[in-house]
């Protein structure tokens, strides 16, 4: 029988790819046996039916970390998305990793953050009974939710990248990993940029450490970022000690200077009233929430879909929910 497409590529990345990647023949499969597509891999399925997944598109509308900022030029969720996949499958080309599951992870990895960002993740980890964690939701979103409720029915690996992409997590793969670093190395240096442009910083105010260590722009950062994982990993993913100093205090230093400066943050607590009312209103009303939704009350309770509904929401879809239930319309006669 003729080899198909898919079992060449298979067969292939035996021989090109590093020892430590994970060949897409060596998976541990789908929650659901499915027949093979004669093109694909299961890792390049899984990458095209994130693609092309309504959650993957909803990113577009929610917020990176400027809450509905005035100009076309600042990340939404879904760029910041596209930048992550970018910079984890140089990594993992570098590497020879498996780039099919590095892309797909990457890709997926933030399917299940809220409206509002980390404000709208932290109001509802405060009004859910069981807690709210943007990683853990991605999985749920990829597997029960997406579909009416059938899910992608992903890999395994693919799922385990998703689940611990964050700090403090350590997934099963070193592709996963490679998406670890790479969703910090894109969101430090792409909020800079954002912090510049909307006037919360200066490029001259990153540390002089830090400038020295890694470069003075953008491009410069991200090559010694990577170079330093490129020349350092083998059977784990780790930077240089001296680059993986500079990058800890990169971080920290945009903690204190973006992330919890008053003009990045200062509409969070409206943003988190807005997710607060619309998920006490969803909770003691199931019978509101669309019928999707309505059919996981009653299979997991009325909280658990408040909580599926609010966190797939766009950020303007939120507000304009949050106006049509508790703002005042004008009265005609």
């Amino acid at each position: 029988m003729e080899e198909t497409v898919r079992e060449r590529t298979m067969r292939e990345e035996r021989t090109l790819l590093s020892p430590y990647a994970l060949c897409a023949a060596d998976t541990r499969g789908r929650g659901r046996e499915e027949a093979p597509c004669p093109m694909r891999t299961d890792f390049q399925r899984d990458r095209d039916r994130i693609l092309h997944c309504k959650s993957f598109r909803r990113l577009m509308h929610k917020t990176q970390v400027f809450l509905s900022p005035e100009g076309d030029h600042y990340r939404t969720r879904l760029t910041h998305t596209l930048e992550v996949a970018q910079i984890a499958r140089t990594i993992a080309r570098g590497l020879r990793l498996n780039e099919d599951l590095t892309e797909a992870i990457a890709l997926g990895h933030d399917l299940g953050h809220t409206p509002f960002g980390h404000a709208g993740e932290g109001a509802l980890n405060e009004v859910c009974p069981f807690g709210f964690v943007h990683a853990e939701q991605s999985v749920r979103v990829a597997q029960r939710i997406e579909r009416d409720g059938k899910g992608l029915n992903l890999c395994w690996e693919v799922c385990d990248g998703f689940l611990n992409h964050g700090s403090g997590s350590r997934a099963a793969t070193l592709e996963g990993r490679v998406v670890r670093y790479a969703d910090k190395i894109a969101y430090l240096n792409h909020d800079i940029e954002d912090a510049v442009r909307a006037g919360v910083l200066e490029e001259e105010d990153i540390p002089w450490d830090v400038r020295y260590t890694l470069g003075r722009t953008k491009s410069q950062r991200i090559t010694a970022l990577i170079l330093s994982l490129a020349e350092n990993s083998g059977e784990d993913i780790r930077m240089s000690g001296e680059v993986q100093k500079a990058f800890d205090h990169l971080r920290a230093f945009l903690f204190e200077a973006v992330y919890t400066n008053p003009a990045a943050k200062g509409e969070e607590e409206k943003a988190k009233n807005i997710v607060r009312q619309l998920y006490a209103h969803f909770a003691a009303r199931p019978q509101a929430l669309p019928e999707e939704y309505r059919a996981i009350s009653g299979e997991e309770g009325a909280e658990r879909a408040a909580c599926d509904y609010i966190s797939g929401m766009s950020d303007r879809y939120a507000v304009g929910l949050f106006e049509q239930l508790f703002v005042p319309k004008s009265w005609g006669v």
